[in-house]
């Protein structure tokens, strides 16, 4: 199965294999995916940024944009004042890349998505590249699931928000359960000692993000 997905990936990659790097990708993304920020404007941004001046500009939505971080392989932007897009080049063989997107919303608190493309932004399946957790996995185990308490933070924890961020140094996928953040003071109290406080890491190995241990 790993194989027929690397084929799949190779497939979708191999039309524009020749090496791009994120401000090009950046420019080239299709409208409807970043809608504040027409294409002319994405540009003016870059232009900002490698001029080391304050890379933020109004976009169509009357708000501000703001290029934060820019590298060969990386970028983050806050599109609106409470949303961001993370764009990350990852590595399969033969010098191909694909792109990995992560869109974070802050409603209050911060919800994501994170999909995959090629470099000429065909969505690619992503069942195989990574697979995002759930509850469970933020569950602490040892600390009883017998008590009221427990059956209390487990009845208020009801929806999955997750903050996924790339990292710019390497390739780790960081995820992080925020769903105690949305609660009320009294349900986070009872909530915090069955929940294990540390996000969980994923690194890409061999064309998917696996659980860091």
């Amino acid at each position: 199965m790993k194989l027929l997905i690397i084929s799949i990936l190779m497939f979708f990659t191999a039309v524009n294999s020749y090496s791009q790097t994120i401000d090009q990708l950046f420019v080239n993304i299709p409208d409807d995916m970043v809608p504040q920020l027409e294409s002319a404007w994405r540009k003016d941004l870059i232009d900002l940024y490698n001029a080391g001046k304050t890379a933020t500009l109004e976009n169509t939505m009357h708000g501000k944009s703001t290029l934060l971080k820019m590298s060969d392989n990386y970028l983050l932007l806050n599109t609106t004042e409470r949303s961001s897009i993370e764009l990350k080049l990852l590595p399969l063989i033969n010098n191909t890349n694909i792109i990995c997107m992560v869109t974070t919303v802050y409603a209050p608190v911060a919800d994501s998505q994170v999909k995959f493309y090629s470099t000429d932004w065909k969505q690619l399946p992503d069942n195989e590249i990574f697979t995002a957790p759930n509850l469970n996995k933020f569950i602490n185990t040892e600390a009883g699931n017998n008590s009221p308490d427990y059956i209390d933070a487990m009845a208020s924890l009801d929806i999955c928000l997750m903050k996924y961020s790339l990292n710019e140094d390497n390739t780790d996928l960081t995820a992080d359960f925020t769903t105690p953040r949305y609660l009320d003071e009294e349900s986070f109290r009872k909530a915090v000692p069955f929940l294990i406080k540390k996000p969980l890491v994923y690194e890409w190995r061999a064309g998917s993000f696996r659980e860091k241990f």
